[in-house]
């Protein structure tokens, strides 16, 4: 199993910006899933194993964007223009199996996780 590690969260105010990294091993298409206090985990952005393709959620579209290093095995996720409903535990995931398509977006499309960090967004 790939071992994954974020990185990056924090509190900051409305409109401000972070930015999460995700180390993990290998050249693999990678996600972004996020999980607000009583709801279920939900995709944010997801990316091929070369970095050429994206998919957004509609909900950071324009906002969020996805990229990697494979240089240095690290994945991110700038995230702009951050709102209070951005206030989540963000998790990266890992995808081992055959690639198909750009845009898998439930979790069960992932094969590995890492333990999440906290993005919290002050209005």
């Amino acid at each position: 199993q790939v071992r994954v590690v974020e990185s990056g969260g924090g509190l900051v105010q409305a409109g401000g910006s972070l930015r999460l990294s995700c180390a993990a091993s290998g050249r693999t298409f990678m996600g972004w899933f996020r999980q607000a206090p009583g709801k279920e985990r939900e995709f944010v952005a997801c990316i091929t194993h070369t970095g050429a393709g994206t998919y957004y959620a509609d909900s950071v579209k324009g906002r969020f964007t996805i990229s990697r290093d494979n240089a240095k095995n690290t994945m991110y996720l700038q995230m702009n223009s951050l709102k209070p409903e951005d206030t989540a535990v963000y998790y990266c995931a890992v995808r081992n199996r055959v690639i198909a398509k750009i845009d898998y977006v439930r979790a069960n499309d992932y094969d590995s996780w890492g333990q999440g960090t906290q993005v919290t967004v002050s209005s």
